[in-house]
């Protein structure tokens, strides 16, 4: 078992980002047997869900003309326009049948209408927080290891969020798989390298 001041992140290993989903990515499935084996490792375990209202903002469905993966303005900053996922209360928006939901938090995020969340600390404002930080800190946990769905978007921003926030963090790589948008994959490592974020 890990010391007591670390935390297996588990990031959105749901129906709709795994083969057969509206968002699926490649392979997503591969990832969940080793996910759960994992878990026996850590004191603490947090699961995130994506979890939006029909008609969410990042849906390319909400913007007359527009098609997935096109990027738009928002007013927060640019922001990929996705298929419908994993909207609330759908099945898209379950967890993977097969994933241990045994954990000690689960954190539901991208449920504000007009925001996008891909980080698990952060909205795509990158100012308001979904509470983890708070969670973890509170909880005396310093060190976390993310894995889950997808490597460059949703993994990639909870671990530069989570090194900016004084976490030490790595991503376990083999237990993640990515969506590779426009080179999204290449960028996602080289901000790891810069942030410290350890990749393994």
């Amino acid at each position: 078992m890990r010391p007591a001041n670390e935390a297996l992140v588990v990031i959105d290993v749901q129906n709709d980002f795994c083969p057969g989903g509206a968002l699926a990515v490649s392979g997503g499935d591969a990832v969940v047997a080793g996910i759960n084996a994992l878990m026996d490792e850590f004191p603490a375990i947090v699961l995130t869900q994506d979890w939006h209202p029909a008609g969410h903002s990042s849906f390319a469905s909400s913007h007359p003309g527009r098609q997935p993966y096109e990027q738009v303005e928002m007013p927060y900053g640019p922001q990929a326009l996705w298929p419908d996922h994993c909207v609330q209360g759908s099945p898209g928006a379950e967890f993977h049948p097969s994933l241990r939901t045994d954990a000690n938090l689960i954190l539901r995020k991208g449920f504000r209408p007009g925001v996008d969340s891909y980080s698990s600390f952060f909205e795509n404002d990158h100012r308001t927080p979904t509470g983890l930080g708070g969670y973890l800190r509170e909880r005396g946990i310093d060190t976390i290891t993310l894995v889950g769905l997808a490597t460059d978007f949703c993994v990639n921003y909870s671990a530069l969020d989570g090194a900016r926030l004084g976490f030490r963090v790595t991503v376990r790589e083999d237990l993640t798989r990515a969506i590779d948008l426009n080179g999204s994959l290449a960028a996602a490592r080289a901000a790891w390298a810069e942030a410290g974020v350890h990749a393994s």
